[in-house]
This record gives C-alpha cells, sequence and structure tokens, in this order.
C-alpha cells in the first residue's frame, strides 16, 4: 500500500510538523512499509481461533502481598557500573 506526498503533508500539518522534501521521501517509505505490514496482519486467517484478551482465564489474579527478607545485596550490586558504601554511585544531577 503506499502514500502520497499529498497525505504525509495533511498528516505533518495535522502534527504541527514541518518537514522537508527529503524527508517527505522517507515518511512515504516507512508508513507505507508500516501499512503494509498491518495490512498482513489484518488478512491473517484466524478461522477457528478462540477470542481472548489474555493468555489464561484468570480474572484479577492477585498475589498475596508479603514482606520477604532479602538478603541478595551482594547479588544486585554486581550489575552496579559504579558503587560506594554498598550503594549504587549514580553522576550528580544539575537541573
Amino acid at each position: 500500500m503506499s502514500i502520497s506526498k499529498e497525505e504525509i503533508m495533511h498528516i505533518a500539518e495535522l502534527s504541527d510538523l514541518k518537514i522537508s522534501d527529503n524527508e517527505i521521501e522517507k515518511y512515504k517509505k516507512d508508513i507505507s512499509e508500516i501499512l503494509k505490514l498491518a495490512n498482513e496482519v489484518n488478512n491473517v486467517n484466524t478461522d477457528g481461533m478462540d477470542e481472548t484478551i489474555g493468555a489464561n482465564q484468570k480474572c484479577n489474579a492477585f498475589r498475596k502481598d508479603e514482606v520477604k527478607n532479602s538478603n541478595k545485596r551482594e547479588i544486585l550490586m554486581q550489575n552496579a557500573p559504579s558503587k560506594e558504601d554498598g550503594m549504587f554511585k549514580i553522576p550528580k544531577m544539575s537541573l
């Protein structure tokens, strides 16, 4: 499925985007690929498949909220690129 330059310009206008002629060609290609993929998904044969919202039939399956002791600090700290006094060390943020 292809999309025209005018449609790209209309979408850009609706989105309040200013795009160049070079970008229009890129967007035409990208949106055409997206529409092609969406069309393939729409044409998938789903005959004989049950409609479902989730992967199982459970509804509001909540776990009990329990406090657990965890002594995995050393394991977690292995992921830290920088650490100090048993804590993650991060760069100071300036606003």
